[in-house]
């Protein structure tokens, strides 16, 4: 009895160490959701903010700033307009999964060119900055040019899909159209009153054909009536005939 009880108490404990470790794990998961969640919002704020003062940079400060600020921006605004575009044609094109895959390498690559503009935007030797600008300019345009090239594809394949699943649309709803119209190739009213007629005509002449004896006058007897004329008619012909058997025998004996 009390190995039982033991045992009980044993699964009872397991049972609930099981719970609250479940219960540990989804816990340690929400909150690392919640923090992945909040850091990437906190990541796009930070980076609207940057985008808002690069602009106002490129506007404000003139030379090498200025158009430091105008590489930065004009890269980031290829990458995030591209990024956009793929990750919302993802849900219905899974190919683009690898164009995202190259866009990721080529943030790499954005990363470390901006981080390279920020350390030049603080170099104080003007022709230094006119020399690493050009090259670095290049850079961009290279990253930039990649980056665009794949949003335009991306968007000219989501456009073909899209006409091609309209076209097929279309001749489904003109197949659909021309069954709604199937009473086109229904019978005229006027000549299914005419069939009715007609058939109606035959089967009263049938009708009246079979009733020629009656309507003719003359009463048919009980026996054509039955279908027994014939036979009593050869029955009483033979009835009529002269016996040349036995009868006439005895006449000739007498």
């Amino acid at each position: 009895m009390m190995d039982a009880i033991g045992a009980v108490i044993g699964l009872i404990v397991l049972f609930g160490v099981g719970v609250l470790t479940m219960l540990v794990v989804v816990a340690v998961k929400a909150t690392r959701a919640v923090v992945a969640k909040v850091e990437h919002h906190e990541a796009n704020a930070r980076r609207a903010v940057e985008n808002v003062t690069l602009k106002a940079k490129t506007y404000t400060k003139p030379g090498s700033q200025g158009q430091i600020s105008a590489v930065r921006l004009s890269l980031r605004t290829s990458l995030d307009g591209t990024r956009r575009v793929l990750q919302e044609g993802l849900a219905r094109d899974s190919q683009l999964t690898e164009s995202l895959q190259l866009l990721t390498r080529l943030d790499a690559h954005a990363a470390e060119l901006d981080g390279e503009l920020r350390v030049l935007e603080r170099e104080p030797d003007g022709v230094r900055i006119a020399a690493k600008l050009s090259e670095l300019r290049e850079r961009a345009e290279r990253i930039t040019h990649s980056a665009e090239s794949m949003r335009w594809a991306a968007q000219d394949r989501m456009q073909r899909f899209a006409d091609d699943e309209l076209a097929r649309l279309s001749e489904e709803c003109e197949s659909e159209a021309g069954a709604l119209r199937h009473w086109d190739s229904a019978p005229a009213a006027g000549d299914t009153a005419g069939t009715g007629a007609a058939g109606a005509a035959g089967a009263a002449g049938a009708a009246g054909a079979s009733r020629k004896g009656v309507s003719s006058g003359r009463h048919l007897s009980a026996e054509e009536m039955l279908g027994l004329g014939e036979p009593l008619t050869r029955l009483a012909g033979r009835l009529r005939k002269p016996s040349t058997g036995p009868s006439t025998g005895s006449s000739s004996a007498g």
